[in-house]
């Protein structure tokens, strides 16, 4: 079995678990996530594999974080994830990506997210639920991070934090790379 067979059937068992139990059917996950009953039916029959966005929309809706969803199993107290283990979500051609480094669920869903953005490269965020918190740290080179149709600058060096129940997104004006690492903090029950 390859690794995105494994990736897909893990969804797939994920989904059917943490929608059961929340309760919800499949005509109430599709109207809470904005997505088709047909792709949760084909996701959770391990026919597909959903897009980065469509798999946020669906653990945004069930209240769990990403990691939770891709999980091969339910693992220790402590875990340990090894470079290999981490799961880039998003890329470019110019170079761009996104790796989800490790997730927990408790007190709610909390991820910490490695990015890169070329030059040039921007990428867009649709609204998490209320009271959903990203914090970033810029490693290197200035982002231009976009909320809520505001601009702002974050060099090298600094932090940002805000609600990330609007519209948001992350951009690359410059000359050299941009490196930050961000946490998405998603309240217990959304």
């Amino acid at each position: 079995m390859t690794d995105l067979d494994q990736l897909t059937q893990s969804l797939a068992r994920n989904l059917k678990h943490w929608r059961a139990e929340r309760g919800y059917t499949l005509d109430a996950l599709a109207a809470r996530a904005g997505v088709s009953r047909g792709m949760i039916i084909q996701i959770e029959q391990a026919r597909t594999n959903p897009s980065v966005g469509t798999t946020v929309k669906i653990a945004d809706a069930l209240g769990v974080s990403i990691t939770t969803l891709l999980d091969y199993e339910q693992g220790p107290q402590v875990r340990i994830v090894a470079p290999e283990e981490t799961v880039r979500l998003w890329s470019t051609e110019a170079g761009s990506h996104t790796v989800l480094l490790v997730g927990t669920e408790a007190p709610g869903p909390f991820e910490l997210w490695d990015w890169r953005l070329m030059p040039g490269d921007r990428s867009a965020s649709d609204p998490h639920p209320p009271g959903s918190v990203e914090l970033i740290h810029v490693r290197s080179g200035t982002l231009t991070l976009e909320v809520e149709g505001e601009e702002y600058e974050v060099a090298a060096g600094a932090s940002a934090t805000f609600e990330a129940k609007v519209a948001h997104g992350y951009r690359n004006d410059g000359a050299e790379p941009v490196e930050m690492t961000m946490s998405v903090v998603i309240p217990l029950g959304r």
